[in-house]
């Protein structure tokens, strides 16, 4: 549906201006009065990562005159593959910081306010408040059920996207005038069903493919040209180079924009969308190691059987010595259950312990009841133990 402009045209643009966006200016449907609409409107990008990079620096080039960019993570080597609004001097630099510097080298003209904070229910509505719209790249759930509640609590729009391997997602939730992110996604995945992109991986260019549609939909939903979003899902398989469009309809039962939404306030997000499930809560109490009593276990050559639950392609890249490969997914199933020994304890790890926590539960589910996992999992190891080896 077409939609009028979210935000007003502001008073003038200078002559530096016109020269800079001189290729916009001649478009009809854009024109000077679209790029002063671009002058005036105020965009936050949630998240300096591999979304946030392209949106960025696009937004600053497309004239957006605030742009906004909130981030508590700092840069780590493995994020310049796709976060390119990074370098390589920038690492170990707040992204926040690092990501203004970019944008004010792309456009001067541009006004970056930084937000080095976590975004959560005590400032969420301070920080939303300050802007026209939303650009939501954040990797995890819990934080994405926090940007949508409090976008429709706000009535402010938002442009989300997602990436994972080979495949991305984008679209504009508006409860005002269209469905919000829970009328898709009513309730989030298990606990460990869904892979995060540093356990999955994610092909770095694909971040510019979902990026810069999410930027092309906030211009039209700034400016008010085109028909955004609102109401559509983009689906996008990268392999295949296949785009899907869905339509999404507004649920009259969603919990927070529907007719009689039991989501009046903010929620406990972490608890809602759950780090693990509650089996793997429980499994591990009493049941965790660190990476120095695996170590010392090591040395003194305590007869376990060391289980790697990660996937083939992680396993590849760094692995504890000792260990055997048995994916996770193999265990919960039940498929490598009977290959495990009775006759030594069954040490399990993963990247970072959450994937070993789950196995854990179904590993003492099946009757190995001194079963235990590693805290902080081969991440822990190569940090504290071993920092010879590559981390990911």
């Amino acid at each position: 549906m077409s939609l009028p402009p979210l935000v007003e045209p502001a008073t003038e643009l200078t002559i530096d201006e016109v020269r800079r966006y001189s290729r916009h200016l001649i478009i009809p449907d854009v024109g000077v009065t679209g790029q002063k609409r671009l002058k005036n409107a105020k965009v936050l990008c949630v998240g300096a990562g591999g979304l946030g990079s392209p949106a960025l620096m696009y937004l600053a080039a497309a004239g957006v005159g605030t742009l906004g960019v909130i981030d508590f993570d700092t840069v780590d080597e493995s994020n310049l593959q796709r976060q390119v609004i990074h370098g390589q001097s920038d690492i170990g630099r707040s992204k926040a910081e690092s990501a203004a510097a970019s944008v004010r080298e792309i456009n001067p003209y541009v006004n970056v306010v930084i937000h080095n904070a976590a975004l959560d229910n005590e400032n969420v509505f301070d920080i939303f408040g300050q802007y026209d719209l939303i650009v939501d790249g954040t990797d995890n759930f819990a934080t994405r059920y926090l940007v949508n509640d409090a976008c429709v609590l706000l009535g402010k729009p938002y442009v989300w996207g997602s990436i994972y391997r080979f495949d991305g997602q984008a679209a504009v939730f508006w409860a005002e005038h269209g469905p919000c992110y829970r009328c898709l996604y009513p309730e989030p995945p298990p606990p460990g069903m869904v892979p995060s992109c540093a356990e999955g991986g994610v092909l770095g260019v694909l971040c510019a493919s979902i990026g810069s549609i999410q930027v092309t939909e906030a211009i039209k939903v700034l400016t008010g040209i085109g028909e955004p979003l609102v109401g559509g899902l983009i689906v996008y398989d990268a392999l295949e180079m296949a785009y899907r469009k869905i339509k999404v309809r507004k649920d009259p039962n969603c919990a927070v924009c529907g007719e009689s939404p039991t989501v009046t306030e903010l929620i406990d997000y972490d608890d809602f969308c759950g780090a693990v499930s509650e089996d793997a809560s429980a499994a591990v109490v009493g049941s965790t190691i660190t990476v120095n009593d695996l170590n010392e276990w090591l040395k003194a050559e305590k007869p376990i059987h060391l289980v790697d639950v990660r996937e083939p392609a992680e396993y590849e890249i760094v692995k504890i010595p000792g260990s055997v490969l048995v994916p996770k997914g193999e265990i919960i199933s039940g498929q490598a259950l009977a290959s495990l020994p009775q006759e030594r304890q069954i040490v399990l790890y993963c990247k970072t312990g959450a994937r070993s926590a789950e196995a854990l539960a179904a590993v003492k589910a099946a009757g190995f009841r001194d079963a235990v996992h590693v805290h902080g999992g081969v991440a822990a190891w190569v940090r504290e133990i071993d920092p010879s080896l590559p981390a990911y």
